[in-house]
């Protein structure tokens, strides 16, 4: 609702508000927007410099209580552009004019409505709130608040940091108000989160002799308020995954650690255990060590399987509102459970097997997949990732409980967030030994993988083309041609020039896996050769680096081992004299791949060996050869030997 306030606010409205304002403040609340719209012409008198700033501070009162009314009340206050008229307030020199404003511009930017830009249009305003830090306990608490809710992402942490915010926040953590201590770990826990600058800097800070880490750990101490010890948990994960402190550091694995595990206990509220759950999966996610000891600490695994039996009896509550907030914390709940599996499962073959063996387990993962709930699903799938990194589930549990027909089915038309996680757990359920391979690709899985491919999204390329290169290992023929076909010649040679190294070598580990075998080599080759070489060509003259260019020699060693297909080469000088470059390149690995080419290329049981051999010779290959057999690498050295003996035979 846009508003324009041109009119004084007529006398009985003021006297409302200055005389008995409760009649008033409960009609703030009125869902009609008509009579909200009394409550906002009180900015009009906010910003008179006419008005007394008794007046004026309590019109900022009056607004703050509007505000904390319902979503609808914030958006009219914010048409009627009620923060920069507040902003304007903070440059009273009357402190308690400035806390009403700052107390409401708190109410203002901590509801869901707000854009958090908004606080950072005008750089002098941070400044300006960073200096009244100072004034007073309130001014503390509230602009600490109103920082915490508004730093979301990189660029605000970077503009909060560069105002200083490190220096003039961190001697309010030993302010005697437990309000403003908690504010100001609050902002803590936001500035350092995934921010390697912030984190590094929180490390060396000290105050009154102490330095900030040290005084997160004591406020982690059982006799702190539960809030207090689960926001500095917070922080300390969050300097620990930057780098700023090592994973073996006592305050993380004696302190931090336990203090998240406790917090997941049955005896702890709803909320106190999602939050506590999620940062332990965040804290352990990448270290195996941390996974180990979460792993035995007070019976983790088990605990966080009664995550998923609340609330015990959905069905017997009457109230709707009740059972809106009670499958909120259900959809809570299982998410977090979900996550802190698949952290703990990430590395560890034996952890995989508890987790697995706890109740239910398998179902409540395929159950978790068709979740109404985006987050929950999503979560669900990342631990189906985490386990599916295990040969011994994939065979067995995956198998027994048809895992990847829940998984398909989560495939198609889900948002990219958890399409790149479920794609990269079908990667793992298309490897060799899984039993899961063979209906996945009776499901019209390579059509679907192939449009994975052309996604915009880096990710779901990389995992498109991962799993055809997973498929594609030892598969018969008519799988190799429907890949290819899938794919086409003009989406293989878009792969081949991504700018991405990672969409490269998996698009030259499929190559491989598909060029294996003689007969499928000559028949690939014979339909789709002429592009293949090309593609090889210019690999091999690009500016790619030594990984990239092994693999395309390794393609090219394994058309050589084709019976038909190795005239391609033979019959085309400018790749003869790149393998011949490549034999005498300074990188071992680049001549030991050459090698195998030659060597394919040379062995004389085969039909025409004598003349690929004369020519080979005629090139300089042999005198190569000899060389190289002086080699002080013994892969080089035997290799070599083992070709020149293919002259002598």
């Amino acid at each position: 609702m846009a508003c324009v306030l041109e009119a004084p606010l007529r006398m009985s409205v003021l006297s409302e508000v200055t005389a008995s304002s409760r009649h008033y403040v409960d009609r703030l609340f009125d869902l009609d927007p008509q009579k909200v719209l009394q409550g906002v012409m009180l900015l009009y008198l906010l910003q008179q410099e006419t008005s007394s700033t008794e007046l004026r501070t309590e019109c900022a009162v009056v607004l703050g209580s509007l505000a904390m009314g319902t979503e609808n009340n914030v958006k009219s206050l914010l048409d009627c552009h009620i923060i920069p008229a507040l902003l304007q307030g903070l440059l009273s020199p009357d402190l308690k004019f400035i806390e009403a404003c700052l107390r409401c511009l708190r109410t203002i930017f901590i509801s869901p409505v707000t854009p958090e830009d908004l606080l950072y249009t005008d750089a002098t305003v941070i400044s300006h709130l960073m200096a009244l830090l100072s004034r007073s306990r309130y001014t503390q608490e509230y602009i600490c608040q109103i920082f915490s809710h508004c730093c979301k992402g990189p660029d605000h942490q970077t503009i909060l940091f560069n105002h200083g915010a490190v220096q003039n926040i961190a001697h309010l953590l030993v302010s005697t108000s437990y309000k403003v201590r908690m504010q100001a770990l609050k902002c803590f826990s936001v500035l350092a989160f995934e921010n390697p600058q912030v984190s590094m800097t929180l490390v060396n800070v000290s105050v009154d002799g102490e330095l900030l880490p040290q005084i997160f750990v004591k406020m982690l101490q059982r006799d702190k308020p539960i809030e207090m010890q689960l926001t500095s948990a917070k922080c300390l994960t969050s300097m620990c995954r930057a780098g700023a402190i090592r994973t073996d550091d006592p305050c993380i694995v004696l302190k931090t650690l336990p203090c998240l595990v406790r917090m997941c206990s049955k005896d702890r509220l709803l909320e106190e255990r999602v939050e506590g759950a999620e940062t332990l999966a965040y804290l352990i996610e990448t270290d195996v060590e941390l996974q180990r000891m979460a792993s035995i600490s007070d019976h983790l695994i088990v605990m966080l399987a009664d995550y998923f039996k609340y609330p015990s009896s959905v069905s017997a509550i009457a109230d709707i509102k009740r059972l809106d907030h009670d499958l909120k914390h259900a959809h809570e709940l299982r998410q977090a459970a979900f996550k802190l599996y698949a952290s703990l499962g990430a590395n560890d073959e034996d952890i995989r097997k508890k987790i697995i063996e706890t109740e239910n387990m398998m179902d409540r993962i395929v159950n978790g997949l068709s979740e109404s709930s985006i987050k929950v699903r999503l979560a669900a799938v990342r631990c189906l990732h985490s386990l599916s990194r295990s040969v011994q589930q994939l065979r067995t549990s995956f198998q027994d409980h048809a895992v990847w027909k829940p998984l398909m089915k989560v495939l198609q038309n889900a948002p990219n967030e958890i399409l790149v996680v479920a794609s990269s757990t079908l990667c793992n359920l298309l490897l060799e030994f899984s039993p899961s391979k063979e209906p996945i690709l009776e499901s019209g899985a390579i059509e679907l993988l192939c449009s994975l491919t052309q996604s915009e999204n880096l990710a779901l390329r990389v995992n498109g083309i991962w799993a055809l290169m997973n498929m594609a290992f030892q598969a018969e023929q008519k799988i190799k041609s429907d890949i290819l076909r899938g794919l086409s010649t003009e989406q293989l040679f878009q792969l081949l020039s991504d700018s991405d190294v990672n969409v490269l070598m998996k698009t030259l580990g499929l190559l491989r896996n598909l060029l294996s075998t003689r007969p499928h080599i000559d028949h690939i080759m014979s339909t789709h050769g002429k592009q293949i070489m090309q593609a090889v060509t210019l690999i091999l003259e690009g500016e790619h680096n030594i990984e990239v260019k092994e693999q395309t020699l390794c393609i090219l060693a394994n058309i050589a081992d084709g019976t038909t297909a190795k005239e391609l080469i033979m019959t085309n000088d400018d790749i003869l004299q790149k393998i011949k470059y490549y034999m005498s390149h300074s990188n071992a690995k680049l001549q030991l791949a050459a090698m195998f080419c030659i060597s394919n290329l040379i062995w004389n049981e085969e039909e025409g060996s004598q003349e690929r051999q004369d020519k080979l010779r005629d090139m300089g290959v042999v005198d190569i050869l000899h060389k190289l057999s002086q080699s002080s690498d013994p892969n080089l050295c035997d290799k070599a030997k083992t070709a020149l003996q293919q002259y002598l035979a």
